[in-house]
């Protein structure tokens, strides 16, 4: 009977690592969304009071009153109070679609991501391992980050002696998985807000214009002569608030279409990296490697 020595098996990456890094990062963002949502809501009250409602808009200096002829200001304000939310939405898709650019440019890395992904693949054809790291750290950002901890897995499955070929390639795989599902949820950050602003803006937009028809059939329905400019006011609230709601969900719509687009640019970059990688470590340890010592019992 020969009793073999176990065999070490590949030391995933700790739970508990990994976590507060992903927490450090979320509720970061998630204090800026909030900060982001509050600011953008004053900053939309006090340009709606104090520069919209400002009494040189309307006729005889009273926002009262009508507003004066080819005065949009005056126009706009004359949408009632749903025009602050709206205008809060607006700038938020304004807000959200900046940080994410930013975030994506910063994943994105110094150069172009096909130029890094083709020098990786340049290096793995000539088993430059340390090379290829060299241009990871070169290169920064999250794809980089990605690539980076799996050729250093590569690196330290190519001089483990205990494990078989199918583990050190499952361990490598395991690996750029991890690494992935770390970054990934950053590139996402926030794009939520933005399909979700993209889906209530109108519906936001359709409450001012029901509350402007409202008031329309209202001043038509008054007994006697109808209110004329009632009647005008009415519809034109109705129809300022359509206006932006449409502008502001249409405006979500191209943000989160782009910058989904972009993800999905990075996303098939790293795993064109690591299939590259995992292609390259299974060519050149073709062999399964068995130098494990073995200790012979004889019965």
């Amino acid at each position: 009977m020969e009793q073999k020595n176990a065999m070490n098996k590949p030391a995933a990456r700790p739970a508990a690592t990994a976590t507060p890094k992903g927490d450090s990062r979320g509720s970061g963002s998630s204090a800026f969304a909030i900060i982001a949502i509050i600011a953008a809501f004053i900053v939309s009250v006090v340009v709606y009071v104090f520069i919209f409602g400002n009494g040189s808009h309307f006729q005889g200096g009273d926002n009262a009153n009508n507003p004066i002829a080819g005065d949009y200001f005056g126009v706009v304000y004359k949408g009632g109070p749903v025009v602050p939310v709206l205008m809060t939405m607006f700038l938020l898709v304004i807000i959200f679609s900046i940080e994410r650019a930013l975030t994506l440019s910063r994943a994105k890395g110094s150069k172009s991501i096909e130029s890094f992904v083709r020098t990786i693949r340049q290096k793995l054809n000539v088993n430059d391992i340390t090379g290829a790291i060299a241009t990871c750290d070169q290169q920064k950002g999250s794809v980089a980050n990605v690539v980076r901890a799996g050729l250093v897995k590569y690196q330290e499955m190519s001089r483990d002696r205990h494990l078989e070929k199918d583990q050190k390639v499952l361990a490598i795989q395991k690996e750029i998985e991890e690494s992935t599902a770390l970054e990934l949820p950053m590139l996402e950050k926030n794009l939520v807000i933005i399909s979700t602003l993209a889906s209530i803006a109108t519906l936001v937009g359709l409450i001012g214009t029901v509350l402007g028809m409202i008031k329309a059939f209202s001043a038509l329905a008054q007994g006697g002569a109808p209110d004329a400019v009632g009647l005008a006011n009415g519809i034109s609230e109705a129809l300022i608030n359509t206006a932006l709601g449409i502008t502001g969900s249409a405006l979500a719509i191209v943000a989160y279409n782009f910058f989904t687009s972009k993800i999905d640019e990075l996303t098939y970059s790293i795993d064109e990296a690591g299939f590259s990688i995992i292609q390259t470590f299974s060519a050149q340890h073709g062999a399964t490697e068995h130098n494990a010592p073995v200790t012979t019992t004889t019965i």
